[in-house]
């Protein structure tokens, strides 16, 4: 007869917006195991499993710390109550807690104060639009206050709440009867409980004993701060959800998302293991990737089984469509699932897939060392060339009611190249090969059709590098310091290290932009190179390796996605956290087509 083994759920903590999946082991009646599902319409020998998740209400009221929220809180600030700040934000778990949060908490006693002073009152205008609140329910000792969490995500429960049963002060509410279980806001602060049972097909009733577990308290989905785009050359508008638009205009998003099998506890140990696991971060990447409402996508470190089971078809939904290129697994010795690589899309409703072309940095490895490495040497040069790095380039059409008004009747193509260079430090010279490849393939399309580019990605190199310098000045000084590590001479002649695309970092229009309230953007950038300060940030690195450069004879910025800073972070919070999934900040611009000028 067909019965439950043990139910396992991976997660620790469960997370509103996070769908719960529990790992269920199955022995059949031949004695084999599994952990394949076994439904009603699919039963297994006459039998078919039944499952419930149940919400357990304690009559013992519980609030929940709102810095580490899987932590009960144990006192409250009562200046929060009396400024009438959201009652979950006023929550701590030890005087410590509060104590090295007090930085950034007495900034929402500080907004709270001004917002009395100017007659506001509304708290999306205090806290952002991203705003949640905490628990419902407080610890008996704390402050009876209460608010209702604003966050509700996940989808409502299919079946309507029902006491099932009420013993010890506690009373359980039935809330799904699937195998997963999606959190809502209704969830927070409560255990859940799953159950699986299993039923005879022909008479409905249950067999045997039911296998059973209780989870953590939920908590809410940490919510970082709303980041706006600033317009950058006054050109743009508002429209009625605070984007700026302007008419032919169009939106670039470049993230490196980091992909889970580079996501270790040993790497990221600052980071609660909740935070870290993949059901967690994708839920939190896609609700912001989602939110940018980009017309055009570039995600590098996209695992191949994450494009095809969860990317694609949740991006789907919203309208868009994707490409893929994955790694080439020469050096990868893992499972193939789990490669890596860049993953663009783009709304339908705004563009077109007129071509795609796959640069396999490996193939160019190999065509150099065959045309200029002695063959005696060649085994060592594509051991040193041969890293598996790859970029996807995608030519679009705007749909023609999106063409911009001073080209009537013309096709607009655009040129979108997405990238993921070579990590190691230790390979300088490989990067600026990977990136010189890359641009003489523009190089080449260029040359065959007028065509607006971008070139987005995760380069590896931090501003005033040989590769940013090619990128960004088409040239490399033949006495830049990255050029000393040359071990095959494929560098040489130092006078091949050019190109003619007039390319420009779309953040250094920051740098550009004169105006009152622009200065803090400007301290964001720094001041050599006019790159943001960091778009990468780990307890062992902070420095910018990301970039949208655009060819500026073709193209114009409009606005800009604001950089964080490290307030926005907490300044002792390395990534990825709660509140930000990847240890990459996402970069968003907004460009317009103009008329070509002469080229560099």
């Amino acid at each position: 007869m067909l019965s439950v083994v043990r139910v396992h759920l991976p997660s620790d903590i469960p997370i509103v917006g996070c769908e719960l999946t529990p790992y269920v082991l199955l022995r059949r009646p031949d004695r084999t195991v599994t952990t394949d599902d076994v439904s009603e319409i699919n039963p297994l020998d006459g039998h078919f499993l039944r499952y419930k998740w149940y919400r357990v209400q304690s009559d013992k009221k519980v609030a929940v710390c709102s810095i580490h929220p899987s932590e009960q809180a144990t006192l409250q600030c009562l200046g929060c109550v009396k400024a009438k700040i959201p009652v979950a934000k006023s929550y701590h778990c030890t005087p410590k807690c509060f104590s090295d949060a007090w930085q950034h908490h007495r900034v929402l006693h500080d907004r709270a104060a001004s917002a009395v002073n100017d007659n506001g009152n509304e708290e999306e205008e205090l806290f952002g639009r991203f705003n949640n609140s905490g628990s419902g329910s407080s610890n008996t000792t704390l402050s009876a206050s209460a608010s209702s969490a604003s966050l509700t995500n996940g989808a409502a429960p299919v079946y309507p709440a029902a006491i099932t049963q009420r013993s010890g002060g506690e009373t359980w509410f039935e809330v799904g009867r699937s195998k997963t279980y999606t959190p809502t806001a209704d969830d927070i602060g409560h255990v859940l409980k799953f159950e699986c049972v299993v039923v005879d097909a022909e008479t409905k009733l249950t067999v045997g004993h039911s296998s059973t577990l209780l989870t953590s308290r939920v908590i809410p989905a940490p919510s970082p701060s709303p980041r706006r785009m600033i317009p950058v050359d006054g050109m743009g508008h508002l429209d009625a959800e605070g984007r700026i638009t302007s008419s032919g205009s169009f939106t670039v998003l470049s993230y490196n998302i980091l992909s889970d099998s580079y996501a270790s506890s040993e790497l990221y140990n600052y980071c609660p293991s909740w935070a870290l696991s993949w059901p967690y971060r994708r839920q939190n990447l896609l609700r912001e990737i989602v939110g940018y409402r980009a017309d055009i996508i570039c995600l590098q470190e996209v695992q191949s089984d994450h494009y095809e089971e969860f990317f694609a078809p949740e991006l789907d939904k919203h309208g868009y469509y994707g490409l893929y290129k994955k790694k080439t697994n020469e050096v990868f010795l893992g499972n193939a699932n789990t490669i890596d690589g860049c993953a663009t899309f783009f709304r339908r409703d705004r563009f077109s897939h007129v071509k795609k072309y796959e640069v396999e940095f490996n193939k160019a490895a190999q065509s150099l060392t065959d045309a200029m490495i002695p063959t005696s040497q060649r085994k060592t040069a594509l051991n040193r060339l041969v890293k598996d790095n790859v970029a996807l380039i995608v030519v679009l059409e705007a749909k023609v009611n999106n063409q911009p008004v001073d080209n009537p009747g013309k096709r607009q193509l655009l040129c979108v190249a997405n990238t993921h260079v070579n990590v190691h430090d230790g390979l300088k010279d490989v990067k600026l090969w990977q990136v010189h490849t890359l641009l003489k393939g523009l190089e080449k399309i260029a040359a065959s059709a007028d065509i607006p580019m971008l070139v987005c990605g995760d380069f590896n190199s931090v501003p005033g590098s040989a590769p940013h310098s090619l990128l960004a000045m088409g040239k490399v000084d033949p006495s830049h310091p990255d050029l000393a590590v040359d071990p095959l001479t494929i560098l040489h002649p130092r006078t091949k290290l050019v190109h003619q695309l007039p390319l420009v970092s779309a953040y250094s229009s920051f740098a550009r932009t004169i105006g009152v309230g622009y200065e803090q953007h400007r301290r964001r950038l720094d001041s050599t190179t006019n790159e943001p300060l960091f778009t990468n940030v780990t307890r062992d690195f902070i420095g910018s390796l990301d970039y949208i450069f655009y060819t500026a004879d073709s193209l114009v910025v409009e606005s800009l996605l604001e950089l964080l800073d490290e307030e926005s972070l907490r300044k002792d919070t390395a990534l990825p956290s709660p509140e930000w999934s990847s240890d990459h900040i996402a970069l968003l611009a907004e460009f317009r087509c103009c008329k070509n000028r002469s080229r560099r």
